[in-house]
């Protein structure tokens, strides 16, 4: 039978997945916004953010309850330690899904938008959220690993976002307001691959005690 300790870990990790699934909605409808559906769209990203804020607070009380009332040997501790670092990023990931919405308004149905590829950056990133989540319900060394690799596709496809704007900036296609409103979206998205990497680095640390020095250290 299941000691209190083991049902309240597992019920951790259930709330983590309601709250990277809540991440995923944010992501991808803060894409949508940028796309051409900001009336649409950018409301349900501000309402998916509170929910995100809301979640951590209690996912932060669960963890202090754990370390408080319970006797934790050093792997579950780990757990719980690596569980209230994701949270954070977690939660700076709806905060820069809900700075995208709000850039939506002013470049939305702009042709652009398919042009630069900002949808399939998005489809990246909610991917890796997905993927460091899972990687820490399942105890997947590999998957939190392929979320860290990943980050690379970010990076490239930011380069080329960046590249394709001063092109069509300097020719005369695009008003440099909206091209900055655009790298700005572009941003926001490398900010949240750089998170997803941030929570794979806490879950491998969760499983190997050894917490790698990263890049990532973001606010």
């Amino acid at each position: 039978m299941a000691t209190h300790f083991e049902l309240q870990l597992e019920e951790l990790k259930r709330q983590l997945i309601t709250m990277g699934s809540l991440c995923e909605k944010a992501i991808s409808f803060s894409a949508k916004a940028v796309q051409g559906s900001a009336k649409e769209y950018a409301p349900q990203v501000f309402e998916t953010d509170k929910m995100i804020d809301s979640k951590e607070r209690e996912i932060e009380n669960l963890c202090i309850r754990l370390l408080l009332h319970q006797h934790p040997v050093a792997r579950d501790l780990r757990e719980v330690s690596a569980a209230l670092k994701m949270v954070s990023d977690m939660e700076r990931i709806g905060d820069q899904a809900a700075d995208i919405a709000d850039l939506s308004v002013y470049i939305e149905k702009n042709p652009a938008a398919g042009q630069l590829g900002i949808g399939q950056m998005a489809d990246i990133t909610v991917r890796m959220v997905t993927e460091s989540i899972d990687s820490f319900v399942k105890n997947d060394l590999i998957l939190c690993q392929k979320v860290i690799r990943d980050d690379d596709l970010v990076d490239e496809r930011f380069n080329s976002i960046k590249e394709k704007l001063a092109e069509l900036i300097y020719g005369g296609n695009l008003e440099a307001k909206t091209g900055l409103d655009f790298l700005m979206t572009a941003k926001y998205l490398e900010r949240i691959g750089d998170h997803a990497v941030n929570i794979a680095e806490w879950v491998e640390y969760s499983l190997t005690g050894v917490h790698k020095s990263n890049e990532h250290h973001l606010t």
